[in-house]
């Protein structure tokens, strides 16, 4: 067996809060990396961190969005797949890669996420649309709506993944930096999912 990443990612900015509010998650940008360090990652969003109204499809950097965002904290998730299917998600990503300005971010689609109506526009994704596409293309991952409703928080809710790593992207750049074996050993555990939210008798309010 082999494992494909999925990287959750909450950064601060005007955009994340709108998206944060919506979903009412902490981790409002997901990302899908070949290894646990997140050094192949790809996702649709922002060209270059600092600007936010240029995205489309990308390989992240995380020395860069660090040194946008020092304050980040990130979430990796390992799911199982095969080797052939991790094989065909590579491939797939590594020809988005070289087409990536033919992908665009899915701003008109975003009202129809809130009313739940299926909406695709070619080549025009969210972060977390174009991952459930290529994830379910690839027979890894099956959801129960249209690849363009899945949110962040589907993937967060998502059972069959494990958790591998919680906490500073500065932390996960430094464990890179001293890792062995390319693996993640622990994770420490920091705030909920839930951004936002203070637990009251078992349950979240604002």
């Amino acid at each position: 067996m082999s494992e494909i990443y999925i990287a959750f990612a909450d950064t601060p900015g005007f955009f994340a809060g709108i998206i944060r509010r919506v979903i009412r998650q902490k981790y409002i940008h997901v990302a899908l990396a070949l290894d646990p360090f997140l050094r192949e990652t790809y996702s649709i969003g922002r060209r270059h961190p600092a600007v936010p109204l240029i995205a489309g499809f990308e390989r992240e950097d995380k020395r860069k969005i660090l040194r946008v965002f020092p304050e980040a904290d990130y979430m990796v998730c390992s799911i199982s797949c095969t080797a052939q299917q991790k094989e065909y998600i590579k491939e797939e990503l590594h020809k988005a890669m070289r087409k990536r300005f033919r992908y665009h971010y899915a701003v008109a689609g975003l009202p129809f996420i809130l009313m739940e109506k299926p909406f695709y526009q070619k080549n025009h994704f969210t972060c977390s649309s174009y991952i459930a596409k290529l994830l379910e293309e690839a027979g890894v991952c099956r959801w129960d709506k249209h690849f363009s409703l899945v949110t962040p928080r589907d993937f967060y809710e998502y059972g069959e993944k494990q958790k591998i790593f919680e906490g500073s992207l500065k932390e996960l750049v430094e464990r890179d930096k001293t890792a062995v074996n390319g693996r993640i050993s622990v994770f420490p555990h920091i705030r909920p999912a839930f951004a936002g939210l203070q637990a009251r008798g078992g349950s979240y309010e604002r």
